[in-house]
């Protein structure tokens, strides 16, 4: 889905976040952002090794 926004849209996105929250609120907002997308790809790298890791115990036997 995101990636098809294309730049036009993604300059939209950031003027609307500028509205909607001020360039004060704008940072914090980034960084948040941020660091639940972090979290999010590190528990689903988490939890493709641990099915790869049961697969391969599977395998194995």
């Amino acid at each position: 889905m995101l990636q098809n926004i294309g730049v036009p849209g993604l300059i939209l996105l950031l003027i609307l976040a500028l509205i909607i929250f001020g360039p004060s609120k704008l940072p914090e907002i980034g960084r948040a952002f941020g660091n639940t997308l972090r979290e999010f790809k590190n528990s689903a790298k988490d939890l493709m090794s641990e099915e790869q890791e049961k697969v391969d115990t599977r395998h194995s036997k």
